[in-house]
């Protein structure tokens, strides 16, 4: 789509500056949601593109490459495009619903920032602007984070930019270790020099990879860089808190965009390394939140622990670095996005209804009958239980595991603990409700229950639609592994410095 693959930052930025210079309460939301509604159209646009037209690329100044900023529209970037406008999408009709936006202030323009970091991060094609963007959603998130006030929120908030800051100063280094021994940081150049280099040259290249996959795992919530998610996710508002869940992806995203054809295993560079690291703290982290969601003592945090369980088993099948493990990361990552956020909006219906996120017994609530069975929907969604994607995504991951006893021991076992946990969850929020005092009415929330509804229903939809959607991840996972044709369009310069 030529110029247009720019547009998906664009947007977002045009509108963020806008919307700060924007006073009235009224113009900020009518914007806020055009943007949200142009980027809902463009997205599928462009991954339509991707997929009748194959890779495209975009050099900003028309700089060649890799000397310039290059964006790169492929299935893989377009599938996280639309992931995020349709999430934005569901997020803003649930805000607008709730009225979450009139409790601070600059709260869209921070929402359309954090659009343009992650729609930023998944188009680059430069290792370094992976880096800028990464600090956009950084910014950006802690305002979303903190918005509406309260100490527990901030000291949250300051918990969580303490880590990011640190991963963000590992980025540093390895780009500079990455640029010293390769002179590059265009990923696809780096895809074409790290394998040719002789494996007695690549100790700081392997010391880079691990700063790297340290930054990602931050990102990721993997262990053991996942303390700060809890208390994160906990303290932030329920529809900030379902934006979020896409947040965790970026860092398996950048694992499966960078890894996979710049340090794939084998390669005479960095051999098997960084999958024998992967694997084992992919299992950890999936257990870890097994059990927390087990232990949980309050509705966001036994939510926040699902959302580390879910990462876990995502980078479960990434660490395979196999086509077939690709598509099951994909599937999964997807489904995960959604089933995440849809349990964070109806934690926070339940928490409006209730005034407590705590588990314990309150008096009934109103639409008791409706958010038990969204709440059952979004948890068998989340546990892996079938008829739902969930089940479909495990058993994706299942079968690319190659047969570990282990892998299979540790998924199926934390999914019977998730099921467990919610089941405790659900009996205390619906079913042991005291019955001694008639229900309050129902909260003036009816848009923010329907768009909780639809995205129940997008939920759905994967399920019916797996077999397509899996079909149509096979081309992203093999043009990840076998990366020639978009190398191609890069016309990068020959080993001598001619083209």
């Amino acid at each position: 789509m030529g110029n247009w693959i720019i547009a998906p930052v664009l947007l977002p930025a045009i509108a963020g500056a806008f919307l700060v210079m924007t006073s009235s309460e009224a113009a900020q939301r009518r914007l806020s949601v055009v943007a949200v509604i142009a980027g809902l159209v463009l997205a599928p646009a462009l991954a339509v593109s991707a997929t009748v037209s194959g890779p495209q690329v975009y050099l900003l100044g028309d700089w060649p490459a890799p000397f310039g900023i290059v964006l790169v529209l492929d299935r893989l970037s377009a599938l996280m495009l639309v992931l995020t406008a349709g999430l934005s999408a569901f997020v803003m009709g649930y805000v607008l619903g709730s009225d979450w936006d009139r409790k601070g202030r600059h709260f869209h323009a921070l929402f359309q920032f954090q659009l343009m970091g992650l729609n930023g991060a998944f188009l680059t094609g430069d290792i370094f602007n992976l880096f800028v963007f990464f600090e956009v959603l950084l910014i950006a998130s802690y305002g979303l984070m903190v918005h509406g006030g309260g100490k527990e929120r901030l000291q949250a908030g300051v918990q969580y930019v303490g880590f990011n800051l640190i991963g963000s100063t590992l980025f540093l280094f390895a780009l500079g270790l990455i640029y010293a021994t390769t002179g590059t940081l265009n990923m696809a150049d780096l895809a074409v020099k790290v394998p040719l280099m002789p494996e007695d040259d690549t100790a700081l290249l392997r010391v880079a990879g691990v700063m790297l996959l340290i930054v990602f795992a931050v990102k990721g919530a993997l262990v053991p860089f996942q303390l700060w998610l809890p208390g994160t996710y906990a303290n932030a508002p329920g529809p900030i808190a379902a934006l979020f869940a896409v947040m965790t992806k970026v860092g398996a995203y950048a694992v499966i965009r960078v890894f996979t054809p710049i340090f794939p295993p084998g390669s005479p560079a960095t051999g098997s390394l960084y999958a024998d690291l992967l694997l084992p703290a992919a299992l950890v982290t999936l257990a870890i939140g097994a059990f927390g969601v087990l232990g949980a003592s309050s509705l966001f945090r036994m939510v926040a622990f699902a959302g580390i369980a879910s990462m876990g088993l995502v980078f479960t099948a990434v660490s395979s670095f196999t086509g077939e493990g690709l598509v099951a990361a994909l599937y999964y990552l997807v489904h995960s996005t959604v089933a995440g956020a849809l349990m964070f909006l109806v934690a926070d219906l339940v928490l409006r209804r209730r005034g407590t996120g705590e588990l314990r017994a309150r008096p009934a609530i109103a639409q008791a009958g409706l958010l038990a069975s969204l709440f059952f929907l979004s948890g068998i969604a989340s546990a892996g239980l079938p008829p739902l994607s969930g089940f479909i995504g495990k058993l994706l991951v299942l079968q690319a595991s190659s047969g570990s006893a282990l892998t299979w021991a540790v998924i199926l076992g934390g999914s019977f603990v998730m099921i467990v946990g919610f089941a405790r969850a659900g009996s205390v929020l619906f079913w042991a409700a005291e019955r001694s005092k008639a229900p309050p009415a129902p909260a003036p929330d009816r848009a923010a229950l329907a768009a909780t509804l639809a995205l129940a229903a997008v939920s759905v939809a994967l399920t019916v639609f797996a077999g397509p959607l899996t079909a149509w991840l096979e081309p992203a996972a093999a043009l990840l592994i076998d990366p020639a044709q978009t190398i191609g369009l890069h016309a990068l310069p020959g080993p001598t410095g001619e083209d």
